[in-house]
């Protein structure tokens, strides 16, 4: 089966009642980037990478853009197996695994339903058709935030994540402080996300200053080399988000004890082929982990909600999406949506979901057909 036809699309997708606010910057709207594989069987995949802005992480939209049409020009005729066509991809050009991402769940998509069966089952099988989420804050006014976690605490969700930093630590101090108060007795997981926002002299503060109360520092601080300044002196357990960039990253975080856990971005390694590869890894050193993605719609949230179901439960600290957060689905049947704090997994062939192409417009590039 090779592939015959590709086809890219932009797309705006405005953030509802935004601005989304991080260290790194307000985010009032994203760019995401399509991808429609066509196969010689005729049937279709479709992918999806969507860049939070250019800050957030080394990736923006016209980056992935410019790789998928210098990976497009080649990969017609290429077999649509999703581990051949990432090592192709690897062949044609270094790096770029946000761009690459995909093309390579577009191939898991149009594989699953080529074979009538659900990318879960591909990638080993589901262990529930319920995958927990989680809700992310923002950076806001610490009463604010408390009030936020009481409302989706009652809304269903197991885990919170506080997003702090790009302001003075003592503000970060009392959100954290203000949010334990109302969901201490509630069973709620924490992560307090820095999202690379705190200097390693903050982080350090902040968990010598809280050691009572028991949440995840996720990325706290820039750099591998600052978690490794911080790891022996701190009283958190650290997550490893936005260093995570690659298989090799993760083996030397695992191999070294440097963390307790991953906030893991399905675009960000690589795609679905890559983040089986992270699930094992994890699952060998019994270490938890998130399966997400920065932004995006269905494609995305469809991608992560399937890996994410395929991760022991004891595992999975949570699939996030950015469906609260956006308006209105790609998939008007089957769009994925949190339900009680909680994802149903998409069970039809493939990624479950079937985009409406009209929202899309014309492609801004075509190969093949």
């Amino acid at each position: 089966m090779k592939i015959t036809e590709i086809h890219i699309y932009a797309h705006d997708l405005p953030v509802e009642n935004g601005p989304y606010t991080m260290a790194s910057g307000a985010v009032w709207a994203l760019d995401t980037t399509l991808v429609k594989l066509v196969s010689s069987t005729g049937h279709v995949g479709w992918g999806e990478t969507c860049p939070i802005g250019p800050t957030y992480a080394e990736a923006h939209a016209d980056g992935a853009r410019a790789a998928l049409n210098l990976l497009a020009k080649s990969l017609i005729g290429s077999d649509i197996t999703p581990g051949q066509l990432r090592r192709k991809m690897d062949s044609l050009l270094t790096g770029h695994n946000y761009a690459k991402a995909a093309l390579d769940i577009a191939a898991y998509d149009l594989f699953g339903k080529t074979l009538g069966v659900n990318v879960a089952d591909l990638l080993g099988g589901a262990e529930t058709n319920r995958v927990p989420s989680y809700y992310a804050t923002g950076v806001g006014a610490p009463d604010d935030i408390a009030r936020l976690a009481r409302e989706k605490h009652d809304e269903g969700y197991p885990r919170l994540q506080i997003k702090v930093g790009g302001r003075p630590v003592e503000i970060d101090i009392e959100t954290i402080t203000k949010v334990w108060e109302v969901v201490k007795d509630t069973g709620m997981r924490l992560a307090v996300d820095g999202n690379r926002g705190w200097t390693t002299r903050d982080a350090l503060r902040v968990s010598r200053e809280l050691p009572h109360i028991p949440f995840v520092m996720e990325q706290p601080c820039n750099t591998y080399q600052d978690l490794e300044k911080i790891r022996p002196q701190v009283n958190h357990g650290i997550y490893m988000d936005e260093n995570s960039v690659d298989l090799n990253t993760v083996i030397s975080a695992v191999g070294t004890d440097l963390v307790d856990g991953f906030g893991m971005k399905v675009t960000r390694i690589g795609g679905l082929t890559p983040m089986r590869s992270f699930r094992d890894i994890c699952e060998a050193r019994n270490i938890p982990h998130t399966c997400d993605d920065s932004w995006g719609g269905d494609i995305i949230a469809a991608a992560c909600t399937q890996i994410g179901a395929t991760v022991k439960p004891d595992l999975c600290e949570g699939v996030w999406l950015a469906a609260p957060y956006i308006i209105g689905n790609y998939d008007p049947e089957n769009g994925v949506k949190i339900i009680d704090g909680h994802i149903n997994r998409p069970t039809g062939p493939g990624l479950g979901v079937t985009p409406d192409e009209s929202r899309f417009g014309a492609p801004i590039a075509s190969f093949g057909g």
